[in-house]
């Protein structure tokens, strides 16, 4: 898993999804990229959030009909996974060195590179909205617009970085009996700031596995309470289907990701200096509304919108993709891009902003308010 300036692809047919796999090696490090659609076409980039990857976090949205209908006729869809996340990824050695934040990010700038893409859309989901957002700023001429899901764009805070690691350690303590004196080490060992600290509980997380108290904690993070079930009520078919990904994932994978979100800094700043539009999307019930709104705040009206998604957590992706359908559908109308009528018209869209996006009308059947109701008002050419 050295880094290389070359580049080498292993393309694999997913049959079930008509994609391609390409295996690229970046200036920082591999990484996996899955294509769909019409290379010719302009390039939506996604990133997942933690633990997750393509098929994990915008299936639900990319099997929604209107919402596929829309994306996969005017995009190429390129979706990264996180190193350690794609499918059938192998472990990676506990040793090896945590990629920055920064690092994921100018991994994207290299795909671009690698695949001849220009400018291109991005959606992201929390870890994976911040990624996006962090390249958004860094290389602001590549992107030209943002679709962020429960986004994250603050450093961690302490009771972020405490939070996260006692649901994990408490997770070995609780079902593999780790003794009380090595969870007390592994909780001096982890400083926030010192990544070379993460290797005792990646070889802890290792041996043991992704444990039931560390899956529900991931599945905290992404769904509302009502799906993911009581003693009363059975969890839904979306979170038994992710449970069952998550037994794919490798602990000391996620843990790495873990790591360059623990070591991230605050892009606050950076957000007044985004030259793209930008549409947000957030549960109501997400643990990151609170960011979401500030993300909201520091950007300009003129070119952001807010979606929140009535009860429904984090992963509105997953958990309630039909109510990303209209604000999506308006959002890219605003670059000359709509939603044919029949699958078999595919002319090609342009992403060039031409038109004042009409604002969101009737969001209230879709269960979804709006802050505020327009993506652009800019008239322009």
């Amino acid at each position: 898993m050295g880094e290389s300036s070359g580049s080498v692809s292993i393309d694999v047919e997913r049959i079930s999804f008509g994609g391609k796999e390409h295996h690229i090696q970046t200036n920082y490090g591999p990484v996996s990229v899955a294509v769909y659609g019409d290379q010719d076409k302009p390039a939506l980039i996604t990133y997942p959030d933690v633990a997750l990857n393509y098929m994990s976090c915008f299936q639900g949205l990319l099997f929604c009909p209107e919402a596929a209908s829309l994306l996969l006729h005017n995009f190429c869809i390129y979706h990264i996974s996180p190193p350690g996340h794609e499918l059938g990824a192998a472990p990676i050695p506990a040793d090896y060195p945590v990629s920055s934040a920064d690092d994921l990010a100018n991994q994207i700038a290299d795909v671009l590179v690698y695949f001849g893409l220009g400018s291109v859309m991005c959606m992201g989901v929390t870890a994976g909205a911040y990624i996006l957002t962090l390249f958004a700023s860094k290389y602001r001429h590549r992107v030209h617009g943002l679709i962020l899901v429960s986004p994250l764009c603050k450093a961690p805070s302490w009771t972020e970085w405490l939070y996260n690691k006692v649901c994990l350690l408490l997770a070995i303590v609780r079902y593999y009996s780790v003794p009380l004196t090595i969870f007390i080490m592994c909780t001096l060992f982890f400083s926030p700031g010192i990544q070379c600290n993460h290797q005792v509980l990646s070889n802890l997380l290792y041996y043991y596995g992704m444990s039931g108290l560390i899956k529900e904690f991931l599945l905290q993070r992404y769904f509302s309470k009502e799906v993911r079930g009581n003693a009363q009520v059975p969890e839904s078919e979306i979170v038994q289907a992710c449970k069952s990904l998550l037994e794919e994932r490798y602990s000391t994978n996620v843990w790495q990701f873990l790591q360059s979100m623990n070591g991230r800094w605050d892009l606050t700043e950076s957000l007044k200096k985004l030259q793209c539009r930008t549409l947000i999307f957030v549960g109501e019930y997400s643990p990151f509304h609170a960011e979401a709104i500030h993300m909201t705040s520091k950007l300009d009206p003129r070119h952001s919108a807010l979606v929140e998604v009535q009860a429904c957590g984090s992963l509105v992706t997953e958990e309630q993709p039909h109510a990303m359908v209209i604000p999506l559908e308006y959002f890219l109308m605003g670059y000359g891009l709509y939603r044919p009528c029949q699958w078999n018209s595919s002319p090609r869209s342009p992403l060039s902003p031409h038109c004042i996006s009409p604002e969101l009308l009737s969001p209230e059947s879709m269960g979804i308010k709006l802050k505020p109701i327009k993506t652009r008002i800019s008239l322009q050419v």
